[in-house]
């Protein structure tokens, strides 16, 4: 699977935060927001590039979550 251009990612990820931070104004807990987020995202890549190819990308995420690139910084 290829990264996406670095400026296109983050006008996405821009996009998907304002969506979760409007789900969470009408009431939707975080917890459920989340879990529906990463299934849409995983039915998603299944479709695009099998099952097999995200297995695999799954398997490279608890390295890359204990190395810190999925917490955000806040200033």
């Amino acid at each position: 699977m290829a990264d996406a251009d670095p400026d296109k990612k983050s006008r996405a990820l821009a996009l998907v935060l304002d969506a979760w931070d409007k789900a969470l104004q009408e009431g939707a807990e975080p917890e459920v927001i989340a879990s529906v987020a990463i299934y849409a995202a995983l039915a998603d890549m299944v479709d695009h590039h099998g099952e097999d190819a995200v297995a695999e990308f799954c398997a490279t995420l608890p390295d890359r979550i204990r190395r810190g690139e999925f917490t955000l910084k806040h200033d």
